[in-house]
């Protein structure tokens, strides 16, 4: 009897024990949650009297960044989002630094891939917003070069320059991100030949009356031939009046 009762109080006084060494961890996560939350807080206004001070809002609309954000239907200013996005990154931070707190092995393996995800993830972002106003600032250096050079078509080769420089920026980003890179490459290789296939039969189409206009600018001039002819009418025509 005594051994049977055993058996029923054992497993109780594991899981007393259990709980008892688990509340610590849990208290832990607690108090990294509420002072995750508040240090993000105060890095957020931090980087928002920052950005006001050095006029970010000013860099941001000459360098092209606030018309990204106004494509994405978001209407707040500049600082206000990239300190929104610094608190939700460090808010994720102390989340997962909380999470790790409670010591459980599930949870410690998806926070060691979580932080080795960090820098690819960081990089891309850097390489897509650069790369954007990258290409902004050539698709602006070709327009203002071909309408210098008299070219009709100026604004549609601009645009196709912008359009190849995004295509090969996301091709990097989804390949820095290791987002199925078989598949992204050869879906970049396909959109890309298709859009020079199409702009080299755009542009052929396109030139064919100025290559003419070359062509015929390079042949001699030939005598005009309807002078001639109406030079011999009049000879004929004085011959017969003197017959």
């Amino acid at each position: 009897m005594e051994n049977f009762m055993e058996l029923l109080l054992q497993p109780l006084r594991d899981f007393g024990i259990t709980i008892l060494q688990f509340v610590p961890n849990l208290l832990a996560m607690l108090i990294i949650f509420i002072a995750g939350f508040l240090f993000s807080r105060l890095i957020k206004l931090f980087f928002l009297r920052i950005f006001r001070i050095i006029n970010f809002d000013s860099w941001c609309d000459k360098a092209g960044l606030t018309a990204i954000i106004r494509k994405g239907d978001i209407w707040s200013k500049p600082s206000d989002v990239f300190g929104s996005i610094i608190y939700g990154f460090l808010i994720i931070l102390f989340l997962v630094i909380g999470l790790s707190a409670l010591r459980l092995p599930t949870i410690d393996n998806l926070i060691a891939q979580f932080f080795l995800y960090i820098p690819r993830a960081f990089s891309a972002l850097v390489i897509l917003i650069a790369g954007y106003v990258f290409a902004g600032f050539i698709s602006r250096a070709v327009l203002i070069t071909a309408v210098n050079s008299g070219y009709h078509y100026a604004k549609i080769l601009a645009e196709a320059v912008r359009l190849l420089l995004i295509v090969l920026i996301l091709a990097m980003s989804l390949e820095q991100l290791q987002i199925a890179p078989g598949i992204v490459i050869a879906a970049f290789s396909i959109v890309f030949g298709g859009i020079i296939l199409a702009l080299a039969i755009a542009f052929g189409i396109g030139g064919i009356d100025a290559a003419k206009r070359i062509i015929n600018s390079g042949e001699p001039e030939r005598p005009e031939q309807p002078k001639q002819n109406n030079e011999k009418k009049n000879d004929k025509e004085r011959e017969a009046e003197y017959l």
